[in-house]
């Protein structure tokens, strides 16, 4: 009935070769403990990850909602153009014709009389204003028409 103490140690005691693939089993869980608890403890990386992501989140937020402002305020020129007399009209490209003349002669002055690091400067802001012409535009139009129009009322 009662098993003898030499069969039990037999059957307990694991052979070499058990022992090694523990051994081995262990060892690879010990491993990407240390991996994952490394990880973890990596603050800077994981800062890194997040500000990757949130950069990611920013610029696709400004790309959609430049996008919206551009088709907003593209509807909002068509919108302010249908409702406003041909006369009007007529008025504020002349009147944008001579804002543009005085600009250039601005600019060519201002060119000719600021230093190199202004002249930077100028050169960026023209190109980002390049690079948005469709809402400048359509906020020129509609500066131009409200000033007609406020023009006409003072009279």
């Amino acid at each position: 009935m009662t098993k003898d103490k030499s069969q039990q140690g037999a059957e307990a005691t694991p052979s070499p070769e058990e022992l090694r693939t523990r051994v081995e089993a262990t060892r690879e869980k010990l491993g990407e403990t240390v991996e994952a608890l490394a990880a973890k403890a990596d603050v800077k990386a994981r800062a890194q990850e997040k500000t990757t992501a949130v950069r990611q989140q920013v610029a696709e937020k400004s790309a959609q909602v430049g996008a919206q402002l551009r088709d907003k305020a593209t509807h909002a020129a068509h919108a302010v153009q249908d409702r406003t007399p041909e006369p009007v009209r007529a008025k504020a490209v002349t009147a944008g014709e001579q804002v543009r003349d005085k600009a250039v002669h601005v600019a060519e002055l201002a060119r000719d009389k600021a230093p190199e690091p202004v002249r930077e400067k100028a050169g960026q802001g023209m190109r980002a204003a390049r690079a948005n012409r469709a809402p400048l535009l359509a906020a020129g139009v509609i500066v131009a028409l409200l000033m007609v129009r406020r023009s006409r009322r003072h009279r």
